[in-house]
């Protein structure tokens, strides 16, 4: 399966987003914040980043602009953000491939979106929100 860069400095978010990718058969590898991912992402290629936005030190904006001018990678990105100015992460992430997804997330939701990104056979997606109803379950 798949190589997996989860960046998050909440352990329990770290922890659960690795529990569910291993058990689907991903390789996982852990950073707690954008300086650890760098570290990583120059010895290790991954298939996908999931980042958390704000994050001490290096945010997952900063990672991911650097990520991207870094590496020729099509490598799909996911952003958490528990934020309520997604039209201004929007602004900042125009142009990047990026999903943004928010927190509080169902596990098995997320699982899905990514397998759909891992599917696709073309570069990342044009940058999409995520909506979870917590109503009614639905995501789009």
């Amino acid at each position: 399966m798949a190589r997996i860069l989860v960046v998050e400095d909440d352990a329990h978010i770290l922890r659960l987003l690795s529990l569910w990718l291993s058990r689907n058969g991903h390789t996982v590898l852990e950073a707690t914040n954008g300086v650890n991912a760098q570290e990583l992402l120059v010895t290790d290629p991954v298939d996908l980043l999931i980042t958390d936005i704000n994050m001490p030190g290096m945010n997952g904006i900063e990672l991911i602009r650097w990520f991207r001018g870094t590496f020729e990678s099509s490598a799909p990105v996911i952003m958490l953000s528990s934020r309520c100015d997604q039209d201004s992460i929007a602004t900042d992430m125009e142009g990047t491939g990026v999903r943004i997804y928010p927190k509080p997330f169902s596990p098995s939701r997320l699982m899905a979106v990514i397998e759909e990104l891992l599917t696709a056979k073309c570069p990342s997606p044009p940058l999409q929100y995520s909506t979870h109803d917590i109503n009614t379950g639905e995501t789009s």
